[in-house]
């Protein structure tokens, strides 16, 4: 008998580690909720900084800004269920991806709701954010009409660029948050090196499970070496509620058409940010590019995320970029796997406890987890250029592409004089990229026609 128990453990735990690389099915509890806490850890201090940030400037209450951090993980974790397990409408038309993405807070928002907020206070943020909106809406619904501007020249070209922003990203987290006093400390370098190492080693050594979870075994090990080194911020935990219902329209929605306008032109960028994403996805998990109907769902489900977000006071949600990156080096794609983190999301929204304790995790301890995962997302743009391949023509565009995209819109103060359009189109690299590479894109046309491979397999 106790044989038999124990063959019927050993075939249920290589069913597991054959279901994490699939996108159906659900492995057991114990081993989809590590991979899908190492989703949630990974995102959860860029999903909460904006909210701070703009909570910061608006002048709230600690009160009100502990009921923004609640809602905008309740948003998250419910946004991700959408994209895993999509809303249909109709035979061809989803809102939802039904791919493993992970949804967050976006800092494409904080410059505008920053200027908006200290101008007209949260309300006009969350109003304009609100019908701004819409215009992902558009993107989503009409997909099918514009996908021909994203071919997979455009789309490489905005992971690789999301991948060079992240990095930077990466290394302040890394030398312990972009502002800290002790930015660069041996402290924080330290802590960081420790749990890039085990990171590291477990990718390198580790099998099954314990490889897969590299990134939350790092983050693990990281905090408990800040805990002793008394880098972690427990007073905060111990002053968390446990309980709190997340309630919508806690604050007065206002609309003003100046700040709509500018919310608009920024779901515009929110939406690219999600092409790439979602394109980043498909390729690392599926070695494919993703589908118009996976595409258009993504884009659909991150202006509902976003729309709700409004409505229960957060900021506009989007896909993550780090999340893609994980996927990437893990190529763990289950969807019951991440729908666990999701639900890990969403009960932090109700206990702000829980939700003090991984938002205390020190900058540094995440950045040495996590900033491989975002040179994963760079070689996934290069991985998908190199499917467009390296015409004299490809090259011609790559050239003007990044050296408008990547070199003019990191600075802001070459085109300072130009009309506000144009500086919109440098306002910000992703943006930059993307815009320039398609109208270079267009202006070099190829007569060679665009095929999408692994369309039909993939619906």
């Amino acid at each position: 008998m106790p044989t038999l128990q124990n063959e019927n453990r050993k075939r249920e735990k290589q069913n597991d580690q054959q279901l994490v690389y699939q996108l159906e099915g659900r492995p057991r509890l114990r081993t989809a909720l590590p991979l899908g806490l190492q989703h949630v850890l990974a995102m959860f201090t860029s999903n909460l900084a904006p909210i701070l940030i703009i909570a910061g400037v608006c002048g709230l209450s600690g009160a009100d800004t502990v009921i923004m951090v609640q809602c905008a993980m309740f948003v998250s974790g419910l946004t991700t269920f959408v994209q895993l397990y999509p809303i249909k409408l109709g035979k061809k038309r989803q809102i939802g991806a039904n791919l493993p993405i992970v949804m967050g807070t976006s800092f494409a928002f904080v410059p505008t709701a920053s200027a908006i907020g200290a101008a007209g206070g949260i309300g006009m943020v969350l109003g304009g954010c609100l019908l701004g909106s819409f215009t992902e809406v558009f993107m989503g619904f009409f997909y099918k009409y514009i996908r021909r501007f994203f071919p997979p020249l455009v789309v490489g070209c905005t992971l690789v660029t999301i991948g060079v922003s992240l990095l930077d990203v990466g290394v302040d987290y890394f030398a312990g948050g972009s502002g800290a006093a002790d930015y660069g400390s041996i402290q924080n370098l330290g802590v960081a090196f420790v749990s890039l190492t085990v990171v590291i080693l477990l990718q390198r050594f580790g099998k099954g499970l314990l490889k897969n979870s590299a990134i939350l075994v790092g983050l693990i090990v990281g905090y408990i070496v800040a805990a002793f080194m008394g880098m972690v911020d427990t007073q905060a935990i111990s002053e968390a509620a446990w309980f709190r219902v997340p309630i919508p329209f806690h604050f007065k929605l206002e609309f003003s058409l100046p700040a709509v306008l500018s919310f608009a032109a920024l779901f515009v960028t929110s939406g690219l940010e999600t092409i790439g994403n979602t394109s980043g996805i498909t390729v690392a998990g599926f070695d494919r590019e993703a589908t118009e109907r996976e595409t258009a769902g993504a884009i659909l489900a991150d202006a509902l995320g976003s729309t709700t977000a409004a409505v229960f006071n957060a900021l506009p949600n989007t896909a993550f970029g780090q999340n893609a990156g994980i996927v990437s080096m893990t190529k763990v794609v289950n969807k019951w796997c991440i729908a666990t983190g999701a639900f890990v999301l969403m009960i932090s929204g109700f206990l702000p406890k829980l939700g003090a304790i991984f938002s205390a995790i020190p900058n540094a301890v995440l950045g040495g987890s996590i900033i491989t995962v975002f040179g994963m997302i760079l070689i996934n743009g290069i991985k998908m250029i190199s499917r467009a391949g390296f015409s004299e023509r490809n090259i011609l565009i790559m050239g003007i592409t990044f050296a408008f995209g990547l070199g003019m819109a990191n600075h802001p103060e070459a085109v300072a004089q130009l009309p506000s359009a144009l500086r919109f189109v440098f306002s910000e690299p992703v943006t930059a990229t993307c815009i320039i590479s398609i109208v270079a894109n267009l202006l070099f046309a190829s007569h060679k026609p665009e095929i999408a491979k692994d369309e039909k397999a993939a619906e």
